[in-house]
């Protein structure tokens, strides 16, 4: 059941990326010139996030940056990598590591909506023995809306593909912040 509705929505969201990548192509100037390789980079922001998180015996660690491509400026496309170092004391310490395809719309220029195809490999190391290790790939498909403000935008995403009983987050709805320069 599981992997079918992962199926259906893989294929929606494929459906989704092909669409923003053609309508960026399509509403692109025509030009007889041919472009150069700097013209590209003109296009491309870099950008991601650092999170840290300290507790009571909790440490988690994270970077993740990303780059796009804006097709125009309504569409753009990128990739992103993700490292995290998630620790509890006298309980476990994990590692996260994988990447994501992410598309972004911007229908307004204050408004921002999101698609994030995230594959992480999860490495649990109990502390305890009488615990065994843990090691999954854990699947993620965001969609999001936020507020943008020049390279900026804030907002929440939620993971459709959100198992309670088995993966990386504890709820489907996350909030974010995105930067590109």
């Amino acid at each position: 059941m599981r992997k079918n509705n992962f199926q259906r929505v893989s294929k929606s969201i494929l459906v989704l990326i092909v669409s923003f990548i053609s309508n960026g192509l399509f509403a692109q100037q025509q030009s007889n010139t041919p472009r150069s390789s700097t013209d590209f980079w003109n296009h491309v922001q870099i950008g991601g996030g650092i999170g840290l998180g300290f507790g009571s015996g909790y440490t988690d660690i994270s970077l993740t940056p990303s780059a796009i491509y804006n097709f125009n400026e309504y569409v753009a496309l990128g990739l992103g990598v993700q490292y995290s170092y998630v620790s509890q004391k006298n309980y476990y310490n994990s590692h996260l590591y994988g990447g994501s395809l992410i598309a972004l719309f911007n229908p307004i220029r204050e408004i921002q909506l999101s698609a994030e195809l995230e594959e992480l490999r999860v490495n649990i190391n109990p502390n305890d023995p009488a615990y065994v290790r843990e090691g999954f790939w854990n699947t993620g498909l965001f969609l999001g809306a936020g507020y943008r403000s020049n390279n900026v935008t804030i907002g929440v995403r939620y993971n459709v593909l959100q198992d309670d009983n088995k993966g990386v987050y504890s709820d489907a709805f996350m909030p974010f912040v995105r930067v590109y320069f």
